[in-house]
């Protein structure tokens, strides 16, 4: 018998189909185009018309989960007369991991007894959903919320990951590339290569000229830092290139060794600000730095 019940978010970019499968309860989070509001379904068949629609043009905004949210989505948990392990955007990204202390408070006021954890995962997309992942297996183990928590702490550093994109306009937008930076970086395509730190701040750690020498650097980068590669799974998330990021993907699995590869999209938390054309690897590898 289960002894906790996993939640995340959204943002985690595991599909709907296979949180329900593992019992991972995922708080849907809304995004906004002009006055309308859109619920992140975590379906990938939607995933491919909210890129299309940015494409032609539509600029969606994101909002953080607020303090009433995180609430309202945890008393629907309640149910279960369980222990919540929550894995939560990394607040290094955004101000949701803050509210959510501030939700935690307020909930072990209003119901005595109730526990819940709210793990910052210093990641984001599919890197938290690797440890909602994790998690599942750790509670179909017979763990208890204190040890998976323990283990999420002290393992989430050793999540590696690497973006890609040819495509500057949508790094310029989100701040990440100025506008002298993405029409000159187009003009000789280069392809900036982003990483996260170890407080889970996005930075571009490199720029290289052409799209075959980008995932060459790529290459070698993973092969420095991974850890027994034979011995786990390998993601690859993407926003809306599936033939691209299914080629980076083999790649990678044939020439480092991964066991196998799991392929997602990028939901509309992440895509709203990386838009079309973006392509990351996730790994288990030496701590960041």
């Amino acid at each position: 018998m289960a002894k906790f019940c996993i939640a995340t978010d959204s943002g985690c970019d595991l599909p709907m189909s296979l949180c329900k499968e593992r019992n991972i309860y995922p708080l849907q989070m809304p995004y906004y185009i002009g006055d309308e509001e859109f619920l992140d379904t975590m379906n990938h068949e939607d995933f491919k018309e909210f890129y299309d629609r940015i494409r032609k043009g539509a600029v969606p905004r994101t909002s953080q989960v607020n303090v009433y949210e995180f609430i309202e989505f945890w008393e629907s948990l309640l149910p279960l007369n369980l222990p919540i392990v929550h894995i939560c955007l990394g607040s290094g990204i955004s101000g949701t991991y803050s509210n959510g202390l501030q939700a935690v408070e307020q909930m072990k006021e209003k119901y005595p007894g109730q526990e819940i954890y709210l793990v910052d995962s210093t990641l984001a997309s599919v890197g938290y959903g690797m440890l909602a992942l994790k998690a599942a297996e750790m509670r179909d183990e017979g763990k208890t919320a204190q040890e998976c928590v323990e283990w999420l702490e002290k393992h989430k550093i050793e999540i590696n990951t690497y973006y890609t994109t040819d495509n500057l306009e949508y790094l310029h937008r989100s701040g990440r590339v100025s506008r002298a930076g993405a029409i000159i970086g187009s003009a000789l395509k280069i392809n900036p290569i982003l990483n996260l730190d170890k407080e889970g701040h996005l930075i571009v750690q490199e720029k290289i000229r052409g799209k075959k020498a980008t995932i060459k650097r790529i290459h070698n980068i993973v092969r420095e830092l991974v850890v027994n590669p034979h011995e786990q799974t390998l993601y690859i998330c993407h926003s809306d290139i599936p033939e691209k990021a299914k080629e980076f993907g083999e790649g990678l699995k044939d020439d480092i060794g991964f066991k196998d590869v799991y392929y997602t999209y990028i939901g509309t938390t992440i895509g709203t600000h990386a838009g079309p054309g973006l392509m990351a690897a996730f790994f288990f590898g030496k701590p960041r730095t």
